[in-house]
């Protein structure tokens, strides 16, 4: 089993499905009618065993289990905590070969029961994109849009967008591609700098949280992902 700790906008979807076999995808295991949630949650164990072997992969999984502590009664009924206990339950009773892997935006707003030794095999710090990876990126995106990489100055705007996560580089070619069409002009260079320049990204918005998320990675498993 792996968890996969990075910032938002890293797109760990890509370094999950790199371990994915046979997958089938749930959308929102909490039910806003009481004792719902825990009927979904035993009917996603029950559906991965079926399947197995295969990966079952929890997004941000912080979201699920943040409200299990003391006061998660006060806070949902004690739903977290019950989400919480089966999940551990699950995970070291099963016998199917299910291969659990999950990211987390948060890793301090997890239990640590969860986080103890022994739950994880690993933990992977997927960390922002280098000078290289950012000129990847761009031309990946450039390319997706029909625009030829080699038309633009791939190592500038690679260097304009230090501290940019992969989704925030998509989010500005877009940007880009509607500010040249509103001008009636092709997109160029400039409009791509112009964007950049525009878009302030979250290690710069949220810059304590983000050194925070950086210190927890130095102790793991470093992973660069960015696009």
């Amino acid at each position: 089993m792996h968890r996969l700790h990075r910032f938002s906008g890293i797109r760990k979807v890509y370094g999950a499905r790199r371990t994915e076999g046979r997958n089938r995808r749930y959308r929102g295991a909490r039910g806003p009618v009481f004792g719902e949630t825990e009927k979904r949650i035993r009917k996603v164990f029950l559906v991965a065993e079926g399947l197995a072997p295969c990966v079952l992969w929890i997004d941000e999984l912080e979201k699920i289990f943040a409200g299990s502590g003391p006061d998660s009664a006060s806070a949902d009924a004690g739903v977290s905590s019950r989400l919480l206990a089966s999940f551990l339950s699950w995970m070291q009773d099963r016998k199917a070969p299910v291969f659990v892997a999950a990211t987390c935006n948060n890793v301090t707003a997890l239990p640590p029961e969860l986080i103890r030794k022994g739950r994880f095999d690993e933990l992977f710090f997927f960390d922002l994109p280098t000078q290289a990876e950012r000129k990847q990126i761009f031309s990946i995106q450039l390319a997706r849009r029909k625009r030829n990489p080699a038309d633009f100055d791939v190592d500038k705007v690679a260097a304009a967008a230090k501290g940019y996560s992969g989704a925030e580089i998509d989010a500005a070619v877009q940007s880009a591609l509607y500010a040249a069409f509103s001008e009636k002009n092709p997109l160029t260079t400039q409009f791509l700098l112009d964007a950049l320049a525009r878009t302030v990204p979250l290690s710069i918005t949220r810059a304590e949280e983000i050194r925070g998320v950086a210190r927890v990675g130095a102790d793991t498993s470093s992973v660069s992902l960015g696009g």
